[in-house]
């Protein structure tokens, strides 16, 4: 893993030098701002958490999460340094969670930005901080895990638009299962509601009590994304092969 960090660090700089990524944190933060303080009783019963902030950001990934996905390759293809990198002893791993972590550290300054909201709840009321920190790693963790079906995605196509579409679909679908939940309740054995909402990330994030977050919880985020890392690996490895 000795190139890790410079792929890591060119990933980065290339999300830090592109105006998409700006509007994308933009659109992101005023939709947050808007649906968070305007949609939500939050300042009016002076919360002492970001409950009524936070549920919105599985939505709001679903805008955010795509059009950073669509940065991890695509430019290094129309350039032709994708050509160039297959000639440098770069491991398809070191590729992979190289630019995941950049991808993962730019959803987490988006995140970050969003701060002064815990200033206005600190303001306003007697704010729970340990519980709105746990919101906040509860909310970068479904990030990342929507951030690595977005490097799978890549591993498959390079096209930007087809990378957009297809991660948004893969991400709605998951969204989704409540929508099949609510139908299959009175209909299917207990075990097996149980069982998918346990596998979709939205319904886990949704099931984070008041910013209670678990170790088992910590564990599915983590794990999910180590799963999706390592099938986009073994794609890149099987393309080069």
């Amino acid at each position: 893993m000795n190139l890790l960090p410079p792929v890591f660090k060119r990933q980065l700089a290339s999300y830090l030098s592109a105006p998409a990524t700006y509007l994308s944190i933009a659109l992101f933060l005023v939709l947050s701002a808007l649906l968070g303080l305007h949609t939500s009783p939050l300042l009016e019963r002076s919360s002492s958490d970001l409950q009524g902030f936070f549920q919105w950001h599985p939505w709001l990934y679903l805008l955010l999460i795509p059009a950073l996905s669509t940065q991890l390759w695509a430019d290094e293809n129309e350039t032709g340094f994708g050509d160039f990198m297959k000639t440098l002893p770069v491991r398809p791993a070191e590729l992979v969670i190289g630019k995941f972590l950049a991808a993962w550290v730019v959803a987490g300054l988006a995140l970050l930005l969003t701060f002064p909201i815990v200033t206005v709840v600190n303001l306003l009321g007697t704010a729970d901080n340990g519980v709105i920190a746990s919101q906040f790693l509860a909310s970068w963790l479904l990030a990342g895990s929507y951030l690595s079906v977005g490097v799978f995605i890549c591993a498959l196509t390079r096209q930007r638009l087809a990378i957009f579409i297809l991660t948004l679909s893969l991400l709605l679908l998951a969204s989704g299962v409540s929508s099949v939940l609510d139908a299959l309740e009175r209909q299917a054995p207990i075990w097996i509601i149980d069982s998918l909402t346990s596998l979709s990330p939205l319904l886990r994030f949704g099931l984070i009590d008041h910013g209670t977050l678990t170790f088992q919880d910590c564990a599915y985020f983590i794990s999910m994304i180590i799963a999706f890392l390592a099938a986009t690996t073994a794609i890149l490895n099987y393309k080069n092969s």
